[in-house]
């Protein structure tokens, strides 16, 4: 899973959702991933953060 920094308003909707897998950096003012593979007992939460990113910046990786 990525986020395309393009796309990523800042909003920490996905923060919010799953801030086990996603962190607001204060600095750049966009959403980071702290982890190379969701574990299995995050992925429903980390669908959830993706259908609530409203420009879509965040790209999971099946």
């Amino acid at each position: 899973m990525k986020i395309d920094y393009d796309l990523c308003m800042g909003d920490r909707n996905c923060n919010k959702v799953c801030p086990e897998v996603f962190k607001y950096d204060e600095d750049q003012m966009i959403s980071i991933v702290l982890v190379d593979e969701v574990p299995q007992h995050l992925e429903e939460l980390v669908k959830k953060a993706a259908e609530e990113c409203a420009p879509g910046a965040i790209i999971g990786e099946e």
